[in-house]
Order: structure tokens, then sequence, then C-alpha cells
């Protein structure tokens, strides 16, 4: 029977190098000349109190830059600012060589995330509008839109789990807290934005309507961060046409969010026999209005200070989707206008058109960011430049 081993597979493989120069004439000495085989060795000074070569004593070389030492004028160019002006030429000027793509991968998300986006959005401007009633005194309405809010906030964390592929990976996140992370705090958000408005239902079902006000206050407060993250998330990545709309971005959000609320609000209510004329349909007619006129005024201004970059919003799939939420939304507030028998039937399909403007939007800016990412000129240039939004 052979030798026993300390491996399955044979000896170790530090083993089998000791065995192989025992071998070679057993002459050679491989003992360790500091320390012990296996171990950590041992330092000491040669001659205590001895300086190290080429070292000054008490970190003294580690004071001294090639950069802004006595002994350099680097220091005296920079002060005047000539190195500054030679790294903003060099940004700046010239025309950008051809660029060997890709440089960024586009987002692969599909008709999953900017639906999501859309629901919360609605949730979101539900939520201000059940505060705003209780304030009016139109308990009735606020309830009924948060009701709204819930029915809308549900879809969202099933279409994540569907486009994330398998529902471990939504409680991944949520072992996660990063105060820092768009995506971390949305996820953490869109929980306890559920969980403080089905809260909010549930106490008015049983019978606690100021419990019911005071979670729908909390809703609305939550509501705020919940219709905004997103877009923070588009502004926060290396896509150009979202990183440079970053001061935009979730205004834009907001303001989608808020109207396409009012919008469902003001449905519903039409729906359940709320008349015409009623003082919270037609203040709910005019939150929408000012609210889509904002995000339409916004997005045309953002679009114009893109300059290339806009080439996303304008051209392909986006571009039409993005054409189309802009008409929508300018029909609407011509219906807006209308006046006499058809009237509120003519507020109604302004209602659905903004609604449906929300979501063609939605898509645009997703489908924007995959084209922008592929613009290997553009990403190029982005970080070329020192431009601020």
């Amino acid at each position: 029977m052979g030798a026993a081993v300390s491996h399955a597979k044979g000896p170790p493989p530090e083993e089998r190098t000791r065995r192989a120069e025992a071998g070679r004439a057993g002459t050679r000495d491989v003992t360790p000349a500091v320390g012990r085989r296996g171990e950590a060795g041992r330092y000491r000074r040669a001659v205590e109190g001895a300086r190290v070569a080429l070292a000054k004593p008490r970190w003294g070389d580690a004071r001294w830059s090639y950069l802004f030492g006595a002994d350099t004028r680097y220091r005296t160019e920079s002060a005047n600012g000539q190195v500054a002006e030679a790294a903003r030429r060099a940004r700046d000027g010239g025309e950008v060589p051809e660029v060997q793509g890709p440089i960024i991968r586009p987002a692969v998300w599909t008709w999953e995330v900017p639906l999501y986006f859309w629901f919360g959005g609605i949730a979101t401007g539900s939520s201000f509008v059940a505060v705003a009633c209780d304030a009016a005194g139109d308990h009735r309405a606020a309830t009924i839109a948060r009701r709204v809010t819930l029915a809308a906030v549900g879809p969202g964390a099933p279409l994540l789990v569907k486009d994330l592929g398998r529902p471990g990976r939504f409680l991944y996140m949520m072992r996660i807290f990063k105060p820092r992370s768009p995506m971390s705090m949305g996820a953490w958000c869109l929980s306890a934005f559920s969980t403080v408005a089905f809260g909010a239902v549930a106490a008015e079902l049983l019978g606690h309507p100021r419990l019911a006000r005071l979670l729908g206050v909390k809703t609305a407060v939550l509501g705020t961060y919940l219709g905004s993250y997103t877009g923070v998330l588009l502004a926060s990545t290396a896509v150009p046409v979202w990183a440079r709309s970053r001061g935009f971005l979730g205004p834009i959000f907001i303001a989608t969010g808020t109207a396409t609320g009012a919008a469902a609000n003001r449905l519903v209510l039409s729906g359940l026999g709320v008349p015409a004329g009623h003082p919270t349909r037609n203040g709910l007619g005019t939150v929408e209005t000012v609210a889509m006129g904002a995000e339409l005024a916004m997005s045309s201004l953002n679009e114009r200070r893109l300059g290339r970059l806009a080439r996303s919003l304008e051209e392909g799939r986006p571009g039409k989707l993005f054409q189309t939420a802009k008409w929508m939304v300018r029909a609407g507030l011509a219906l807006r206008l209308v006046r006499g028998p058809g009237g509120p039937w003519a507020h109604h399909a302004a209602s659905a058109l903004y609604l449906l403007a929300g979501l063609a939007f939605r898509f645009a800016w997703v489908g924007a960011g995959r084209t922008s990412a592929l613009d290997h000129e553009a990403v190029a240039r982005m970080h070329r430049t020192t431009q601020r939004t």
C-alpha cells in the first residue's frame, strides 16, 4: 500500500516542490533565510537608529510634489490660469474625432418600466388630490382619490418584478438601503407608499376617517419622492439626453404625474355621478390643465437647450411618441376652451388626452435614452464639454 498523502489528489504543490528540490542530488538547502517555513519572517534593523536609504525622516519626502514644488514652474503657471485654460481648450476645442463605439450600453428596459413610471405618476398625483380635497372639505372626493391612489400604485411592484425577471431580485433590492442610490431609495419609497396608501384605505373602511386623512397626508409626502425619483434616476446615468436634462426631468415627471392623477380622478368622479359644474370637478380640470401646460413648456424648453442631443427626442419611434404627446396636450388645452352643450364631453376628452399624453411621454423618454446611448459621438462629446445643467 502506498504512503498516505495530505490531499485527495496527491501532495499539495508546496510539498511536491520540496520533494523535487530534495531529489536534485539532495544538496540544495531550502531552509528559509528569515523565520520558519510557512510563517511570517521577522524584521529588525541591521544597525539600530540607521536611516532608510533615499528616504527623508518623518515622511519629509511625501511633502514634495512635482506639480507644486518650489523647483517647478507648474505652480506659477497654474496660478496664472494657463494650465486651466489649456485644459479647457482640450475639452472644448476642435471636432470630436471618429469614435469607435460602443462606449456605454443602452438600458435594457422593456415596456414594463415606462408603464410603471406612468402608474407611479398617477398614484402620486392622486395622493395630492386626496389631500387637497380633504383641505377643501370634500371628504367624499378625498376618499375616492385615496382608492384611486391605491389602485394606481398596485401594478408598480408586479411591473418591476416582471422587468427584473425574477421576484427574488426585487427582494434583494430591499436588503440594501442606500440613500445616495435613486434606485434603492425608489424601491423603498414604492414599498412605503404602497403600505401607507393601503393603510389609508383600510382605515376608511374600518370607520376611522381621521386616521385615514392622516395616512393620506403621509402618502402625499412620500408621493413627492415617488413621482420625481424616476426622473432623477434617469438623469443620474451617463446617457447624454438624460444626463443633460437633469435639471428638468424631476419637475417634468412631477408635473406629468400631477396632471394624470388629477385627470384620472376627474374622470372617476364624473363616472360616479358628480355633476358638471361641481367645484371639485372644476378644480381638478384646472389643476390637470395647468400641470400639463407646465409639462409641455418645460419639455419644449429643455428640447431647445439640448441642441444636438435633442435628436433622440426628434427621430425614430421616440421622436414620434414625443411629438404625439405634445400634440395631445395641445389638443387637450384647446378642448378646455369649449363651452356650450358639448362642453362636458369635450372636457372628458381633454382629461383622456392628458392621460394618454403622459403615457406617451414616459415611453418617449425611455426610448430616447436607448437611442442617445447608441450615439457614440454624443456620448464622447458630453464627457469632453464642461456644460452643466
